[in-house]
């Protein structure tokens, strides 16, 4: 591909270089404004520069990866108030016979809900519940950290909707989710028992250490803690949320009989906020209607006649304050049915989300129609739910859409494929080698989702030069590779960095996960998995 005129490439790979540092530190000392601002930052800077033009940033924007990237994080949401992760937390914990066994359930259920959640998700969710975990049993946190990390990636390449890359690939290959899922699966199968394996041989020592005698009251604190943890994606969460304790305080304000059922409203994680308000509100009007009926509040010694002990008497009566309890637990029994229903319609619902990928609809559109079920079916203000979308992600691929697409244009990355091409294709075993050497290191220098936008065009041209089926294997190659290689370091994917961040911020239980640890063991698994992936790729 020929190279633009000297002043286009000049300053389109400036504006490109910009975006690259902000994308890849964005807490950079001499520019800290982040990724989102850095994107929009590239993005501006070609337009000025007249790489591109305004017509053709707005045509580089692709709105089909922006719908389905939308869709999916607003089922997510749902998906938590329905306590999805709260049962998937659970199962972590439910029979564990050890520290290795412990392991291998985080190995198996980061890389299933990261396939069917994105990888983000899943570490967001479950990083503070494994250290929960890890402080009950007294176990080192850090293999089981790297599990969670690790194996979300890897999880998360068998489908279009494990992480943002992947998006890409499947809008642009053409790639229907079953094709997608079935042509990946076995790679990320293998891929995950392996990465378990490889952890239990590094840190086999470090986890058949026995558990220390503890305080009994410590340890029933400590796995009451771990019960009682609620999940709140931080990727998520741009609204602030009401602790424990200020609902106790709404509740206790209500003026309402601390009954079994209040008691146990008070307690379950398992009702969101909106369901309290419900509960609350039915109950209050509940207690108002029976007062006006009953006259209680308004019964005194005048009333009665100076007589304290017909008052008393009437006061006291046992029938009314069954009655009362009877009330409370119809009230508390309907809200809760209503609430169990509502939970199986979501499940359902992203079900059929699922299904209707695997059979081929438009994913966008199936997304969207999903998640405004979800909104429709929640028959209350969705403001508090859409605004936990991180909509500074969907800005942030906005603008690395248009500078990407302006680097394209300066001829760079097609002159660099030129070198490369005659020594990766994808027929031949030395040239999947090569392509996935260069996808892994372009990964880890460039990130994943712009070295997916900046080789996929030509690795898809070159394969489809050869045949149909080999243009659809080097878009599933470029996947399988550009995800794993986010294990390689922990800079190599926002999944990394999130689990580091909760790790480190988790209150009481903070640990550090730093890079050079990260890197021993990154290392050695991406390229094995890497490797044995690419074999089994179909």
């Amino acid at each position: 591909m020929a190279l633009a005129p000297v002043p286009k490439l000049v300053l389109g790979s400036v504006a490109f270089a910009i975006f690259w540092v902000l994308a890849v530190f964005p807490a950079v000392p001499f520019l800290p404004i982040g990724r989102t601002a850095g994107s929009l930052l590239g993005a501006m800077l070609m337009v000025i520069f007249r790489v591109i033009s305004p017509d053709q940033a707005y045509e580089a924007i692709d709105l089909p990866i922006l719908g389905l990237l939308f869709g999916t994080m607003v089922v997510s949401v749902y998906l938590e108030r329905a306590d999805m992760f709260k049962y998937i937390g659970k199962l972590l914990s439910w029979k564990s016979r050890g520290a290795k066994d412990l392991l291998c359930r985080i190995c198996v259920i980061s890389a299933v809900s990261s396939a069917l959640f994105t990888n983000d998700t899943a570490c967001v969710v479950l990083t503070e519940f494994i250290l929960k975990i890890a402080k009950q049993h007294n176990l080192p946190p850090h293999p089981l950290l790297l599990a969670l990390a690790t194996s979300s990636n890897i999880g998360s390449a068998a489908t279009p909707i494990g992480n943002p890359q992947n998006l890409v690939i499947a809008v642009e290959g053409r790639i229907s989710f079953g094709q997608f899922l079935f042509g990946i699966l076995p790679a990320m199968l293998v891929g995950v028992v392996v990465n378990a394996f490889i952890l239990l041989a590094m840190y086999w020592k470090v986890l058949s250490i026995q558990k220390d005698e503890e305080d009994p009251v410590a340890e029933y604190a400590a796995e009451e803690e771990v019960n009682s943890h609620q999940f709140s994606p931080a990727t998520m969460s741009h609204f602030n949320s009401l602790n424990s304790q200020e609902w106790n305080t709404r509740i206790d304000g209500f003026n309402i009989p601390n009954s079994p059922q209040v008691q146990t409203l008070r307690n379950q994680s398992a009702v969101s906020h909106g369901e309290i308000d419900r509960v609350l509100d039915s109950t209050r009007n509940s207690n108002a209607s029976k007062e006006e009926t009953n006259g209680m509040p308004s019964l005194t010694k005048e009333e009665t006649n100076g007589s304290p002990s017909k008052a008393d008497a009437i006061l006291d009566k046992p029938v009314e304050a069954d009655l009362l309890l009877t009330s409370e637990t119809k009230d508390y029994r309907s809200v809760r049915w209503k609430y169990v229903l509502w939970k199986s319609f979501v499940y359902i619902i992203t079900l059929g989300m699922l299904i209707a990928m695997l059979l081929g609809l438009n994913m966008s559109w199936t997304a969207i129609s999903a998640a405004l079920a979800l909104v429709v079916l929640d028959f209350q203000d969705a403001r508090p739910s859409l605004e936990k979308v991180s909509y500074s992600l969907l800005i942030f691929f906005c603008g690395m859409f248009i500078t990407v697409d302006g680097f394209n244009k300066t001829g760079i990355p097609g002159a660099l494929w030129d070198v490369m091409e005659p020594y990766s294709q994808v027929d031949r075993a030395s040239g999947v080698a090569i392509l996935a050497l260069v996808i892994l290191i372009l990964s880890n220098v460039a990130s994943n989702v712009p070295t997916v936008l900046l080789l996929g065009g030509p690795v898809a041209a070159s394969a489809a030069a050869i045949s149909q089926e080999d243009e659809k294997k080097a878009w599933l190659i470029l996947a399988w590779a550009s995800t794993v290689a986010g294990n390689l370091s922990l800079l190599g994917s926002a999944a990394n960095l999130i689990v580091c961040e909760q790790a480190r911020r988790a209150p009481n239980i903070a640990y550090t996960l730093t890079f050079w640890n990260h890197l021993k063991f990154g290392l050695p698994s991406t390229l094995i998995i890497t490797a044995i992936g690419l074999t089994l790729i179909r």
